[in-house]
């Protein structure tokens, strides 16, 4: 089957979580919006087009499906891209983590824009400040010290003891946050030993390593979740 991807263009962003995936098994797909422009997906973001109508990007057409939100995405391509055990109380289980990345990546999107979406950055620098303090110090050791623990206690290489999505978009989030925050991370990956090697590892798979070579792949950038801004960023 060839599934049609919907995202923005030019937006490193939710989008790349469902790429990785697309990616590392080969799949067959479509980049929508990247071949046909943003104005592709409207009809859909309308309710006039078959299938369930969707909220926002990213969102998955397959056959006359129309499935959005990453995690539900990713739910539902597992299976069929071998990147999710077959037993139901382990697909829950990735469900279940890729759930807890995303609560993760909407917190990094409102380190940036704590106050309101619509706004610029600029408008809101002071509130950022603030947050991106919290953000360093109190949640991110908090949510990546939590995955270390599950990795450690499933084996050390994969959270569901073989290679699975909820690898892949370890990865993307890692990746993202070495991205906006080179100094804070700098100072946590020693004590994320596992998390790291799991980075590592991902990023030397084939179908991963030929696409981060790729045109396909797009550089972080500041219209992205993951946005570097060094006033934002510390040791602590």
């Amino acid at each position: 089957m060839q599934y049609a991807l919907y995202y923005w263009t030019g937006i490193q962003g939710r989008g790349e979580f469902v790429r990785l995936a697309l990616e590392d098994a080969g799949a067959d797909y479509v980049d929508m919006a990247r071949v046909h422009g943003d104005a592709v997906m409207q009809p859909f973001l309308d309710g006039h087009s078959e299938g369930a109508q969707p909220f926002a990007p990213p969102f998955l057409k397959a056959g006359r499906q129309v499935i959005a939100q990453v995690a539900a995405i990713l739910d539902f391509l597992g299976p069929t891209l071998d990147l999710v055990p077959q037993a139901a109380s382990r697909r829950m289980q990735a469900l279940q983590w890729q759930l807890t990345i995303a609560d993760l990546v909407a917190e990094v999107h409102d380190t940036h824009h704590p106050i309101a979406a619509s706004k610029y950055y600029e408008d809101q620098k002071t509130e950022a400040k603030a947050r991106a303090a919290a953000m360093r110090g109190e949640r991110l050791p908090k949510f990546l010290g939590y995955f270390e623990q599950v990795l450690k206690a499933n084996g050390g290489r994969h959270p569901l003891r073989e290679h699975s999505y909820v690898d892949l978009s370890l990865f993307q989030l890692l990746s993202g946050l070495d991205y906006m925050f080179p100094r804070r991370m700098q100072a946590l990956w020693p004590t994320l030993p596992l998390l790291r090697a799991l980075k590592d590892r991902v990023e030397q798979r084939p179908g991963i390593a030929a696409y981060l070579t790729s045109e396909r792949r797009l550089a972080f950038n500041s219209n992205g979740i993951f946005r570097h801004y060094p006033e934002l960023d510390s040791e602590r």
